[in-house]
């Protein structure tokens, strides 16, 4: 009674200094209460109010992508031939670099599903989202820093379970770019495109460490060596001289990595309560869900596209 008495000269208090109708609120913590007006209450569950100061959103410049169009954000290590170099990464490829990569680029895809496939190689990942996309109104801003972000964060967090004995010196850093590509056979040769850069790149990089590390050349020499060879000649020095027949080098390495959705069936076990078992008991529960499938396949020719043309599919 005591209680309700004082709340009740409160809000006689509170009428004289202008907070009439308010509404009170007994706290969680201790037995404080809180006074919340309605107009507060209902200012919260709105936007910020405009002032003044707003007409500074007319200098955002409007970057929405064009409509049925794929969106392709590929990103990029930034100066990572020094990242690579401090952190000890084998020559010429290394496989925990490589499956790291993997790593950051398949969570990147679980965390935005609108992307239908994405492709890496190197130090880089190409993410093409279905072209029906309506995430974030189709802003490129939003979609190259959600992926970079996204991409950047989980490289750091996912370092030591790939890179056990070698603790992480600094940040690593991604650049990104996004751009369009208007029909299916566009999107296709732009992914050929990278994926053919990863051959030449990589049989280039296979033997020059080869001259280096096995034939004892400076690294100067083996550049001298190597310049204005075609892909044949490469290909020679590495089977007379080293023994290596380049078709035989693992395929991440040759193709790249693709990823793509895939449905798979699981099993588990979930706790059920029956009429007859009103404790709850364990059944089997079988579901169908999508998972990201990594693939270290051709994507220049037909086969790929005709096994996976859910991907190019305008309702993807």
């Amino acid at each position: 009674m005591l209680y309700r008495t004082y709340l009740d000269l409160l809000s006689k208090a509170a009428v004289r200094v202008g907070l009439s109708r308010c509404n009170w609120e007994t706290s969680r913590v201790g037995r404080g209460f809180l006074w919340v007006t309605p107009h507060v209450r209902a200012q919260s569950r709105k936007t910020m109010a405009k002032s003044k100061f707003e007409y500074v959103r007319n200098f955002e410049a409007d970057d929405t992508c064009l409509q049925n169009c794929w969106v392709v954000v590929r990103l990029d290590g930034r100066n990572f031939h020094k990242f690579a170099d401090q952190h000890g990464f084998r020559k010429p490829n290394d496989e925990r670099a490589l499956r790291l990569m993997t790593k950051c680029a398949l969570t990147v895809m679980e965390e935005l599903n609108d992307i239908v496939v994405a492709y890496g190689q190197s130090d880089e990942y190409s993410f093409v989202f279905k072209k029906q996309s309506n995430w974030f109104k189709r802003r490129a801003s939003k979609f190259m820093s959600h992926v970079v972000s996204q991409f950047s964060s989980s490289f750091v967090f996912y370092w030591e379970a790939y890179f056990k004995d070698q603790a992480l010196l600094f940040p690593p850093g991604f650049d990104g770019r996004v751009v369009l590509y208007p029909s299916n056979q566009n999107l296709r040769d732009y992914l050929s495109w990278r994926q053919a850069d990863c051959h030449i790149n990589n049989l280039y990089n296979t033997t020059f460490w080869a001259l280096v590390q096995q034939g004892g050349l400076s690294n100067i020499e083996a550049e001298e060596k190597l310049k204005g060879t075609i892909a044949g000649d490469k290909n020679e020095i590495l089977f007379l001289e080293f023994d290596i027949n380049y078709n035989n080098e693992p395929e991440i390495y040759r193709k790249g990595t693709v990823l793509i959705w895939h449905k798979v069936e699981e099993t588990i076990d979930k706790r059920v309560r029956t009429p007859d078992a009103p404790e709850g008991k364990n059944v089997v529960v079988k579901r169908t869900r999508n998972k990201v499938l990594p693939l270290h396949v051709d994507i220049i020719g037909d086969v790929f596209w005709e096994e996976h043309s859910e991907i190019l599919a305008e309702d993807s």
